[in-house]
């Protein structure tokens, strides 16, 4: 007789659509071995569009482990660890789980100022972001078409400051995925990557400056970002510009 494997539940992304200032958080672990665990429920941010993962610290009776990297797996989020002492934990112990809360924060203020600079090169220039990673000291933004020169340089930090210096408020939710496509600039979304099966979208708004769906952490208002400084910019083929930047400390 064949016994039926029953499928390990899905992981709850519990830092959407607006929780992403939860850096603590308890959960149940669904699996684990000597290198990975998966929960019921969590607040680590898995590496995705561009930014890092989340890293921190699980901890339960009797075990501590390090998360060193957090990855979507099929449906599930695999915390990576590094077992500092005990066993690893049983299904269905409780685990309390620590996010790195400063570079939660760092990363979730250069994501976000990648949505200023996004903006402004889409309005100043019409050129879309083709790419972009971020890290918690420096980001880069892949435009296309583009080709900037000093003056453009200037334009685009320039514009990005006042934004921030506005202090706009960042609003994290779902929407309706026909409300999104509807109401989205041209290119502000790769929405033909999104599965048409994902709906609601979780959208990323900056009020009366940007909106675009984006699954990532992000600050509240855009005071919190301090300043953008660009650093750097090479061009990496036919009308693709790569333009990289820092933030002051906010």
């Amino acid at each position: 007789m064949l016994l039926e494997v029953q499928p390990r539940p899905v992981t709850e992304l519990r830092y959407l659509p607006d929780a992403d200032d939860v850096t603590t958080f308890t959960a149940t672990v669904t699996e684990a071995s000597r290198d990975s665990v998966f929960l019921d429920g969590t607040y680590f941010y898995p590496e995705g569009g561009g930014q890092p993962s989340d890293r921190g610290v699980l901890e339960w009776d009797g075990g501590v482990a390090d998360v060193v990297d957090v990855k979507k797996d099929h449906g599930d989020v695999r915390h990576d660890i590094e077992l500092r002492s005990g066993e690893p934990p049983a299904e269905g112990t409780t685990v309390e789980g620590r996010i790195d809360e400063e570079r939660r924060r760092r990363l979730s203020r250069m994501h976000t100022a990648q949505h200023v600079v996004s903006r402004v090169v889409l309005d100043e220039f019409g050129a879309s972001t083709a790419g972009n990673q971020v890290y918690p000291d420096r980001s880069r933004i892949d435009f296309e078409p583009a080709s900037f020169d000093e003056d453009d340089l200037a334009l685009i930090e320039r514009r990005s400051n006042e934004a921030i210096e506005r202090d706009l408020p960042v609003v994290k939710e779902n929407r309706p995925r026909p409300t999104v496509e509807e109401e989205v600039d041209e290119g502000r979304a790769l929405l033909d990557m999104i599965p048409d099966s994902v709906d609601p979208l979780r959208v990323v708004e900056i009020e009366d400056f940007d909106m675009c769906p984006c699954g990532g952490t992000h600050v509240s208002s855009l005071g919190e970002l301090g300043g953008i400084t660009i650093t750097d910019t090479t061009s990496k083929g036919a009308d693709v510009e790569r333009l990289e930047f820092e933030l002051s400390d906010g």
